[in-house]
């Protein structure tokens, strides 16, 4: 399935402007199942040229998905910090290049004018969606990621190593693709645990559970806490963490973990005693502003984001074309404490974890 989200963008430049709608990706995932339902995505646009300078030269259009793991500037023994996913080039001038026209099309020539050329790119449906990683207060230039960007140029032709292009001839715009929820969820994730302890006859048991498998960002997510503690031990307090999980794939084995929610819980079950409640957590972007490295769904100029969303891994799927995979879970860790004379030698923790998945909801047509 997709949906059309129309973006009207100029970007002036000395001889032309460029006009963009873009048609944005909805990937499906089915819950519980091991594959990703993705239609293919359409990009449609319009260039507006001043054909009156250009000589031989051509109008080329370049879109690109590209993993970025350094800044364009960085020239170090001819080492490029860039690597392209999946190009594709059209020439729309003199018109070689000529799309059937849809509805977007009709809208932006007649608010262009004249002058006026059509693209189009599909966009094969394996290809990842954007993600950037937060960069930190003091880093410059663009975030490291997975982003697509539309280029106009000029040139006498699209792709030669031995022609320079000049800045001033080359109008850029960084699109994005993302992934919405499906209609229907799955059932919630349960986890439970039964621990022993040093010095103690019975033992803690601790359940913990979700009424669904998914969860929109910025929804807050009701999880279900129940301790029976049986053993001799005190369970001072608990601690409820989300983790994102971001695993860099296509040049290196990077994967790091990061805590993007953390609440401490000071509720105290005595022994022989039990305790149930439904607690709500809300994992957000805001709370979590100056940790670098941090895996955001990309982001647009201008405008703020959120937390990345879920990579859903379709079967059959190569993991390194994905670039950047995300992932979460949540941690309920209780605090048991000691006793007797032993004291902190007999302390514990008790630990379950649940998988979560954080999407967008899909848009009303």
């Amino acid at each position: 399935m997709w949906t059309t989200l129309p973006v009207w963008i100029k970007l002036v430049r000395s001889f032309f402007s460029v006009c963009v709608c873009v048609c944005v990706c909805v990937c499906v995932c089915q819950a519980g199942k091991s594959h990703v339902g993705c239609s293919v995505t359409f990009t449609d646009g319009v260039v507006k040229l001043d054909t009156k300078d250009f000589g031989e030269r051509k109008v080329f259009v370049q879109l690109a998905c590209a993993f970025r793991y350094g800044s364009d500037d960085l020239d170090v023994m001819g080492l490029c910090f860039r690597k392209d996913i999946w190009i594709q080039h059209v020439q729309i001038y003199p018109e070689s290049h000529k799309p059937t026209l849809s509805p977007m099309h009709d809208t932006l020539l007649k608010k262009a004018g004249d002058n006026t050329y059509p693209f189009s790119f599909e966009i094969p449906k394996d290809l990842p969606c954007s993600v950037s990683l937060q960069p930190g207060p003091d880093d410059k230039g663009k975030a490291c990621g997975v982003d697509f960007e539309i280029k106009t140029y000029l040139a006498m032709d699209k792709c030669s190593p031995d022609e320079k292009i000049d800045k001033k001839d080359t109008a850029r715009l960084i699109i994005r693709k993302i992934q919405y929820a499906p209609s229907q969820v799955g059932a919630g994730p349960k986890a439970e645990i039964c621990k022993s302890f040093m010095m103690s006859d019975k033992p803690v048991h601790l359940e913990a559970a979700m009424e669904k498998d998914l969860y929109f960002h910025g929804e807050a997510i009701p999880i279900k806490i129940k301790i029976n503690n049986e053993s001799n031990k005190t369970v001072k307090k608990f601690k409820i963490t989300v983790d994102q999980t971001t695993d860099i794939v296509l040049y290196s084995a990077d994967k790091y973990t990061k805590a993007v929610y953390t609440q401490e819980f000071g509720e105290t079950v005595e022994p022989s005693s039990t305790y149930e409640n439904t607690l709500s957590i809300t994992p957000v972007l805001a709370d979590n502003k100056e940790k670098r490295g941090l895996a955001l769904d990309g982001r647009l100029k201008d405008e703020d984001t959120n937390l990345a969303s879920t990579t859903v891994l379709r079967q059959g799927l190569e993991k390194d074309v994905l670039g950047i995979l995300v992932s979460y879970k949540i941690k309920i860790n209780l605090m048991v404490a000691g006793g007797g004379l032993l004291g902190g030698l007999t302390s514990s923790d008790v630990t379950v974890e649940l998988p979560l998945l954080l999407m967008h909801p899909k848009p009303t047509e």
